[in-house]
């Protein structure tokens, strides 16, 4: 048996990153970008305002005050959308509203909360008083202010945000280069499965990994395709594992083991290369590894927590990295362990955990049974709670490095 990094660093050897694509601007959040994005305007397009209020000179109102206030001429109301066409003299003050262009002559604007309309005059006419002091270029946004024209504002492997998109707006791209997300074929094996809205006679189970499977493979950002069931014997096993290069990668789920019904090991050595067939982890030691036709191949166990551990460790990394991803692995952190484990030595151990803050950081806890066969701890889990080989206890209070399953990976 190899060891997880020895097998994670297999995996990765050989994944490279997917094509870029075209897509549209909603389509591209949290993506990675294939190429750097320039803008054709400045942002800001021109000086506005930052405030509803009385643009002004600064120099005029210098000594306004509540108990002295300046009182200036209103020569126009500019709203945003619209354009100033007076020029802001000596003595006089435009209406102005947030967004609306700077007129000319005016260097600063005067929050509404600190003047008094004195006289109406409509569209323009009438008098204000100013009540405060202002200084030049307050509460006014200067054009370029934020982006010049030419300037590259989002680069290439960045992964795309919500203000990222509202930059590409900005800009004038509704479509951008992205990475293209992984599309996965799910296979799941067994003569005893049926699907899941059949009621599962004699001997049968449902086939709940296959779903598990591709909503992971969702979570990671990838296109699942749930293909038929792959039964016990090689000839079946053959001609579903044998359309692996229609897509950018293959996860199986059981048949990997030494059962007397365990082909997968041997179709893949067939149509395939393998790289490894066995790691030394629990939950899921049988973890095999290759590829089909040049498609990368993951072979994942059968029991449900096994297969879901195995996509976590190996299958969610070299997804992220055909994706763009320069962060491939989830986030760890250490914590404190809160009763006494017991282990085989000979391996490293994954075990469902429940992070809790404390004041001095975190605190964990087993999420129930470690049972590869049951699901429910790992519903309750936020953590893979990662114990280390060579050792075969570990006492309560013992510091552990955790792997959190409810924090995405890095940006990069």
């Amino acid at each position: 048996m190899i060891t997880v990094e020895q097998a994670r660093e297999a995996v990765l050897a050989r994944i490279k990153r997917l094509p870029a694509v075209e897509v549209d601007i909603l389509d591209t959040l949290g993506r990675v970008l294939a190429a750097d994005i320039s803008s054709d305007i400045d942002i800001a397009p021109f000086d506005n305002s930052a405030m509803d209020g009385y643009a002004v000179r600064a120099a005029d109102v210098a000594g306004a005050s509540e108990e002295s206030p300046v009182v200036l001429d209103v020569v126009e109301h500019v709203a945003a959308g619209s354009f100033p066409v007076e020029t802001v003299g000596a003595g006089q003050a435009t209406r102005i509203m947030t967004g609306a262009p700077m007129p000319q002559g005016a260097d600063a604007v005067v929050m509404v909360e600190r003047t008094e309309a004195l006289e109406a005059g409509g569209g323009a006419g009438g008098t204000a008083a100013i009540k405060a002091p202002v200084a030049v270029g307050e509460n006014v946004r200067l054009r370029a202010e934020d982006v010049r024209t030419g300037d590259i504002v989002l680069s290439a492997d960045e992964v795309v945000s919500a203000a990222a998109i509202g930059l590409m707006a900005a800009m004038g791209r509704p479509k951008a280069s992205v990475y293209r997300r992984p599309r996965v074929a799910i296979v799941a094996t067994g003569d005893e499965l049926v699907g899941i809205d059949e009621y599962p006679g004699p001997g049968k189970i449902r086939n709940s990994n296959s779903y598990s499977l591709a909503a992971q493979v969702l979570a990671a950002g990838g296109e699942p395709h749930i293909l038929p069931v792959a039964r016990d014997n090689e000839a079946d096993t053959r001609a579903i594992l044998s359309r692996a290069p229609e897509f950018d990668l293959m996860v199986s789920t059981g048949g990997v083991s030494m059962g007397d019904f365990d082909v997968v090991k041997d179709v893949l050595e067939d149509i395939g290369v393998m790289d490894f067939w066995k790691v030394a982890m629990r939950p899921g030691a049988p973890q095999t590894y290759g590829t089909i036709g040049g498609t990368p191949f993951f072979g994942l166990p059968g029991n449900p927590t096994s297969t879901t551990v195995g996509f976590e460790l190996f299958v969610r990394p070299a997804m992220r990295k055909m994706a763009g991803y320069g962060a491939l692995e989830r986030p760890t952190v250490q914590a404190v362990l809160t009763h006494d484990v017991k282990k085989k030595s000979d391996r490293r151990y994954f075990l469902r955990g429940r992070l809790t803050r404390t004041d001095d950081g975190y605190s964990v806890a087993l999420s129930g049974s470690q049972s590869s066969a049951m699901l429910t701890s790992m519903h309750r889990a936020n953590c893979l709670v990662s114990l280390a080989e060579g050792e075969s206890f570990f006492s309560a209070g013992s510091i552990v490095t955790c792997i959190r399953l409810d924090i995405e990976e890095g940006v990069k």
